[in-house]
């Protein structure tokens, strides 16, 4: 279960990263997993805040009359996008046996719960919100 609010991805990445970390004995390749994800959220990060920034450029040339709530808007995604980097660096300079003693929860993250989240955080991901698209088309 996770308690709503701006920091579910968050707790699920956490979830996530837990399970990989607790497992990596079982199977070698989920350190690399584990590395894969927290660059691949860091990029997604990265990403979207570039795109806020240009989308407040492309309001500036037009002077639209919602220009200050869009710059609120970009102000707001770009607090969001720099919690979302520190989260994912204090993961990159945990080690990955201190890792697991910082859970949130004491509940562990069973395989078929793994494989929910994976598919729900996938399911975020722009090619994946675009899918319907491509497939009607």
């Amino acid at each position: 279960k996770v308690s709503g609010g701006d920091d579910e991805i968050q707790q699920l990445q956490k979830a996530l990263l837990d399970y990989l970390d607790e497992n990596t004995e079982i199977d070698a390749s989920l350190v690399f997993s584990r590395k894969f994800y927290v660059a691949q959220w860091f990029r997604d990060t990265t990403m979207e805040t570039e795109k806020a920034i240009k989308s407040q450029k492309d309001e500036d040339s037009s002077e639209g009359t919602h220009h200050a709530k869009d710059v609120e808007t970009t102000g707001q995604i770009m607090h969001r996008a720099e919690s979302r980097k520190k989260f994912l660096r204090s993961i990159i300079k945990t080690a990955p046996s201190q890792f697991s003693t910082l859970k949130m929860n004491s509940d562990t993250v069973d395989y078929e719960d793994a494989c929910l989240i994976v598919r729900y955080l996938a399911s975020m991901r722009p090619f994946a919100q675009s899918f319907d698209i491509y497939l009607t088309q």
